[in-house]
């Protein structure tokens, strides 16, 4: 079976990606986007750009309802209680930045942050340089032999002096859902706050946040079909009123004289300066695209092909898979080969696929490997894709070896 998406055709850059016989196999990376989110961003362009929340005009009017429509959409998708808990931000990287110098004034010396061995740079090096900033202790939890953060562990290491606990979903390099319900009830029973960086989990299935109880969440667009440059921040009532304000400028005063000024809450609090519409309405319109899809013809679609790319892979002597990726990606090594030489080989062949550390040096450190290669599927790849993939790797290997 060629396992074709029944949804591909909506994505206009496979009809490029065709004409220049490429094969786009790193959505873990970026995504691609549905003409539906093209047809948003030249709709606003097009239609008349204009500033939100200021303007006393229909342009400014038209601009203001669709991004706050935008923030509704991505409120619902989440199922959070209300769109105020929804802050716009740059991508999941400046969500967490935001985090980690606005809740800075809680902690004091010897107070500790607890991360995880599989930490995205992103979850990790905010909290290193807060920790390094305030002379607290960075706990790193370690991994278990499956690649899951080890609970045994986790429970011991999480303790009264723990105020903070930073963890992915979904590893960008094992390619785990982590065990968030028994961690984040860890951080409770200490009283910590709770920070979950989504950037990969939140592409695949819907996550209803209330019931995940995580005090924090943060996302990327550009993974979840939509533009690039926009994220999202969302925050329990509780927990995003105990932020301070970080980033100054216009949208966030409410009242500014030469010598004080005071702030507004979230979300407009945090989002000084004009922000991104045409990426917010995208994303928007990113999530209607989404929302009229069969959620469940999606995940047996991701679900077969991440079978098959499994099953493929394991056929090659001497590769070896870091961890047993449970969805959408896989990252391996071959014994012998430079990752970088083999990607080198596969792009000159069309394949696009990731190679290195993905932004998880002291994982892939600990791991003991130099890099990896990461082959990562999104709802429009299809089975031809990966046998173009094996057929590349099998001509690369050859010439490697």
């Amino acid at each position: 079976m060629s396992l074709p998406s029944p949804w591909r055709a909506d994505f206009p850059a496979f009809a490029a990606f065709g004409r220049d016989c490429q094969t786009y196999l790193d959505s873990a990376a970026t995504a691609q986007k549905p003409q539906a989110v093209l047809d948003a961003l030249l709709g606003y362009y097009a239609g008349g750009a204009a500033n939100v929340h200021r303007a006393q005009h229909g342009p400014g009017e038209r601009a203001t309802l669709a991004f706050e429509g935008a923030r509704a959409k991505v409120a619902a998708w989440l199922n959070a209680d209300s769109a105020e808990q929804i802050v716009f931000t740059r991508g999941a990287t400046e969500s967490i930045n935001l985090l980690a110098y606005g809740l800075e004034h809680l902690f004091a010396a010897g107070d500790q942050i607890a991360v995880s061995a599989l930490e995205h740079h992103a979850n990790l090096l905010p909290w290193q340089q807060l920790a390094q900033r305030s002379g607290l202790e960075l706990l790193v939890l370690p991994l278990d032999a499956a690649g899951d953060i080890d609970l045994e562990q986790a429970e011991r290491l999480i303790g009264p002096r723990t105020r903070l606990l930073a963890v992915s979903q979904l590893s960008n390099v094992l390619g785990r859902w982590q065990p968030l319900e028994a961690l984040l009830a860890l951080a409770r029973a200490q009283g910590a706050l709770s920070v979950v960086d989504g950037a990969q989990g939140v592409v695949h299935g819907r996550h209803d946040l209330q019931a995940l109880a995580c005090d924090f969440y943060v996302l990327s667009a550009h993974k979840l079909y939509g533009p690039d440059g926009i994220g999202v921040l969302y925050g329990r009532p509780s927990a995003l009123e105990r932020l301070r304000h970080w980033q100054f400028g216009g949208e966030m005063v409410q009242q500014a004289d030469y010598h004080e000024a005071r702030f507004r809450p979230a979300p407009l609090g945090f989002e000084a300066g004009t922000p991104a519409i045409g990426a917010a309405i995208a994303l928007g319109a990113a999530l209607d695209y989404l929302d009229g899809l069969d959620g469940e013809a999606v995940a047996a679609h991701e679900a077969l092909l991440h079978g098959r790319l499994l099953a493929g892979l394991r056929r090659f002597d001497g590769l070896q898979l870091l961890a047993e990726p449970h969805t959408a990606l896989a990252s391996f090594v071959v014994e012998g080969v430079h990752n970088a030489d083999l990607a080198q080989l596969l792009g000159e062949q069309g394949i696009a696929v990731r190679a290195g550390q993905h932004c998880a040096m002291p994982l892939l450190r600990r791991l003991g490997r130099p890099g990896a290669l990461r082959v990562s599927l999104g709802l429009y790849s299809e089975g031809d894709d990966l046998e173009r993939f094996f057929a590349a790797l099998h001509h690369a290997l050859a010439l490697l070896r």
